[in-house]
């Protein structure tokens, strides 16, 4: 077993945090209200996983790697299984509102913590850009009289306010949102294998069972080295998987609502990723240009003859990109909140109002947001892009903590709480082991790929300096200590 100098540094003491106080040290109030009832988890969990990506994504992998993109999300799949029960192993044990950053603070020392914080941060303010310019688009399709900017500003207007209300407001609005996801997305599995085998009723799909995974270039059409394409391609559809155990720390049984999300990750992935997925391959050929043109899921409501299928996806498109956005503004607050807490971040981050709501969590974030959504519109091309780029692969990064993180923390748990460790990774340390090594390969092949080259180098480079800032706070600090200690000559 790798030893605590290897993963922690020389000298440093994970099991003992320097902060007694903070909102992520167990058994203290953190002043977070228990307002996430259990409705509301088992949706969050259920519909985290469900991007917009998968809806909007998807149509290029199935161009690039043919059938075979099924074992590109079985892979991703089965890596995002593996890590959700890692982080589901020390979630269960010490909930809280900075889940893996504030165990790698305690796990693999300060600065860890500090970086994948920050970053984790950095990759939802972005991605609140996203998601609200993807929203705005479909709006705007609708409402031409509105602009697009326009939109956008309301949408985050809109959410905000719901965070700013109650955790609870949060919670509803992400039950519903990804209620319809789900419900779309079950629709969807169940007309579309009908239809597959000749069994619906109208339908205009010929009814070819599973030949088409073969009848156009064989399984493999673009070679088995497609299938690594493919997994660049659909890797970061799965984000957002972790949001679960960040939001159990606001309900009232935070041990109970992990167990849940973990043990239901496996179905969820197989059903709404792998089964959807696979009825859009065997209703179409997967070399249908309908489904480039038109997307995945919209083609394939067509070949069925589902009538205003273009319009029913952007209803459903746009529900996913609400749900995206409302579920990372709520995850940038309380990563901030976190950060604040654990000294990391201004103090300011720390506090909740009479209604429990880090309410400069959520301003400081949705104001970053504001800013990346003006580069979308001014700098396109240019500044923005290099944000996408440079937060490109921090999900992986995100994935690669929790790993070693993990591999620490099943000892300090152990030794502290033993009877806290209800969920355990399968095979420890083995199938860790065995994951960090899929997650490294991964950004490695990402390196000879043109377009994630750039992601993994921009995101390594902002990585770099946020590691470069947490270390030379951890020297100031020594120094600061080591002043204080030290008695005066004079």
């Amino acid at each position: 077993m790798t030893s605590q100098k290897t993963l922690a540094g020389p000298g440093h003491q994970p099991a003992k945090p320097d902060r007694s106080n903070g909102p992520d040290t167990p058994g203290s109030s953190d002043g977070l209200q228990a307002g996430l009832k259990n409705r509301h988890l088992s949706m969050i969990a259920i519909g985290g996983v469900i991007g917009a990506g998968l809806f909007v994504g998807s149509g290029a992998g199935i161009a690039a790697a043919g059938p075979a993109i099924l074992l590109s999300y079985a892979l991703v799949g089965l890596m995002v299984v593996f890590v959700m029960r890692m982080l589901g192993e020390m979630a269960a044990a010490r909930p809280s509102s900075g889940s893996f950053s504030a165990y790698a603070d305690q796990a693999l020392g300060r600065w860890a913590g500090f970086s994948i914080g920050w970053l984790y941060w950095f990759f939802w303010v972005v991605v609140l850009a996203v998601e609200a310019t993807a929203g705005a688009k479909i709006l705007e399709g609708w409402v031409p009289g509105v602009p697009q900017w326009a939109w956008a500003l309301i949408v985050m207007v809109v959410l905000t306010a719901t965070n700013l209300v109650s955790v609870g407001s949060y919670g509803e609005f992400e039950f519903w949102f990804a209620g319809i996801k789900v419900v779309a997305i079950g629709a969807f599995v169940v007309v579309g294998m009908l239809a597959v085998f000749g069994l619906l009723p109208g339908s205009d799909n010929p009814g070819s069972g599973l030949a088409h995974l073969t009848d156009t270039g064989g399984f493999f059409p673009n070679g088995p080295g497609a299938i690594l394409t493919g997994v660049l391609m659909v890797v970061f559809s799965f984000m957002g998987s972790e949001i679960v155990t960040l939001a159990a720390g606001e309900s009232e049984n935070p041990q109970r609502a992990v167990q849940k999300a973990t043990n239901s990750v496996i179905w969820r992935i197989a059903v709404f990723y792998l089964g959807s997925i696979f009825v859009v391959l065997t209703l179409l050929p997967w070399n249908d240009p309908s489904i480039l043109k038109e997307g995945s899921y919209v083609a394939a409501l067509n070949s069925i003859g589902i009538p205003h299928a273009g319009q029913v996806m952007d209803v459903i498109v746009l529900t996913a990109v609400l749900s995206c956005l409302n579920s990372g503004l709520y995850t940038a607050s309380r990563m901030a909140f976190s950060l604040g807490g654990r000294g990391d971040a201004p103090k300011a981050f720390a506090r909740t109002n009479k209604r429990g709501v880090p309410q400069a969590a959520i301003l400081s974030s949705v104001v970053f947001g504001f800013v990346a959504v003006f580069f979308n519109y001014q700098w396109p091309d240019t500044v923005f892009q290099f944000l996408l780029n440079s937060s490109g692969a921090v999900a992986l990064f995100v994935w690669l903590v929790i790993c070693f993180t993990q591999l620490r923390m099943r000892g300090i748990i152990l030794r502290e709480q033993p009877e806290k460790l209800v969920v355990r990774m399968w095979l420890f340390p083995y199938l860790t082991w065995a994951t960090i090594a899929m997650i490294s390969f991964v950004l490695v092949y990402m390196l000879t790929d043109d377009s994630g080259r750039e992601q993994v180098l921009l995101s390594l480079l902002v990585a770099a300096v946020v590691v470069g800032i947490s270390l030379i706070r951890e020297v100031r600090n020594r120094k600061k200590r080591t002043a204080v200690e030290t008695p005066s000559n004079t």
